[in-house]
């Protein structure tokens, strides 16, 4: 098992962060690492396509495992055949102080090719988190 975690204070309120990440037909607006499509309520299926920094795309179908609004979002998916290599990606939204909040992306990796597939795209795939991260923060603060 392998965890990324990325996280970033954001000078906007939760809402608005909540709003911007959720509305996934305009991530291609702002977003460098990952498009989405599809409907999130938990066991959806939903369209995501990531593009790590240096990395081609991967476009994968998730399932919808945890939706807590305005708070949590989470999907869970594989890389062809469940149990090789596994994703739970994660994104939350905490409240700081009036006007501020905390984003954090995660993502837990399991399956028997954890190791090497990570060495391959591990440090693409947390440069790709980050490179969000600052986007979204960078929206919110702007609207």
């Amino acid at each position: 098992m392998r965890t990324i975690h990325t996280e970033t204070g954001i000078g906007a309120p939760a809402s608005r962060v909540w709003d911007i990440l959720i509305a996934t037909d305009s991530w291609a607006e702002w977003n460098p690492f990952a498009t989405a499509s599809g409907h999130f309520a938990v066991g959806e299926r939903v369209y995501v396509t990531l593009t790590p920094p240096g990395k081609g795309a991967t476009t994968f179908r998730p399932t919808i495992v945890k939706i807590e609004p305005g708070r949590e979002l989470r999907w869970r998916g594989s890389l062809g055949v469940a149990g090789l290599f596994d994703g739970e990606h994660g994104f939350r939204v905490v409240p700081e102080d009036v006007g501020r909040c905390r984003f954090e992306q995660f993502e837990t990796f399991t399956g028997l090719l954890v190791a090497p597939i990570m060495w391959m795209i591990g440090d693409a795939t947390r440069r790709g988190f980050e490179a969000m991260n600052r986007a979204l923060k960078a929206r919110a603060e702007r609207i």
